[in-house]
């Protein structure tokens, strides 16, 4: 990085501090721009909510096939149902993915669960 290019960075920092700081004085000072930002905010939160809940779900529904593929196959096997890469991967390494596909879904459904908590208040 050379100066200017520093220059610039911060100068266009210190422009969004003062643009940040001047829009929040205004919708401070103004009843009805601050209604409008605050619905806006409650739309966007709400299409997240609902982004997040179809990720989860279309999750939770993976790594369901996932276990149920896996608790299918023979011990003996050697091959997973999932892909041909995975094959070399022992029952401890599924076992531990499996735990982690668990942990996401359950960080997943909390996210949910605040973000539906937030919208309601």
């Amino acid at each position: 990085m050379n100066s200017e290019t520093i220059f610039q960075l911060l100068q266009q920092s210190f422009r969004v501090g003062v643009g940040l700081t001047a829009s929040i004085l205004e919708t401070l000072q103004d009843p009805q721009k601050r209604h409008q930002i605050l619905s806006e905010l409650q739309q966007e939160i709400a299409q997240k909510t609902e982004e997040w809940a179809k990720k989860g779900e279309i999750t939770e529904k993976e790594a369901r096939e996932f276990v149920d593929q896996w608790l299918k196959t023979p011990s003996s096997s050697t091959t997973s149902p999932v892909s041909p890469s995975s094959s070399s991967k022992t029952k401890a390494d599924v076992g531990q993915e499996i735990q982690q596909l668990t942990e996401k879904i359950i960080t997943l459904r909390e996210e949910l669960e605040d973000l539906r908590d937030k919208k309601k208040s």
